[in-house]
């Protein structure tokens, strides 16, 4: 018997999140340290430093000003401090990032910034991919 999922694509990492996340929405603002012990989706803007103990999704209009440390991401806006990621990072065309970036692996579009040292703790050298779809602009996914 085949399995069925051998010859499905691969998913995004975006696509792989699970459960509700919290969300900062379109023109919302956080100011402040910020702890989130799930999934996270920003939109807006938030000034302070934070820890998701899920995948933090980072949208291409939003913009997070301090250090995040995440369990995963995905940054389609722009991040201006240090970013650590337990497991994979997946930068999109459209991220600019201001600081250094230490993740297990990392994947990076064509046409993206990162203005910073990066460091891969996992065996596996740095993604280089090409973007093939529109950047997620908003909270919802």
């Amino acid at each position: 018997m085949s399995d069925p999922a051998a010859g499905a694509p691969r998913r995004r990492l975006f696509d792989q999140r699970a459960g509700a996340p919290t969300l900062i929405g379109i023109g919302s603002r956080f100011e402040g340290t910020l702890e989130v012990r799930g999934p996270m989706s920003l939109a807006g803007t938030i000034i302070g430093d934070g820890s998701v103990a899920g995948l933090v999704s980072i949208a291409q209009d939003a913009h997070w000003r301090g250090n995040v440390r995440a369990h995963a991401a995905v940054i389609a806006g722009q991040v201006t401090g240090d970013l650590t990621i337990e497991t994979k990072l997946e930068i999109g065309k459209s991220a600019v990032i201001r600081g250094s970036v230490r993740a297990h692996v990392v994947a990076i579009a064509d046409g993206a910034i990162v203005d910073g040292a990066i460091a891969v703790t996992g065996s596996q050298p740095i993604i280089r991919f090409e973007e093939k779809r529109a950047p997620h602009t908003d909270a919802g996914g």
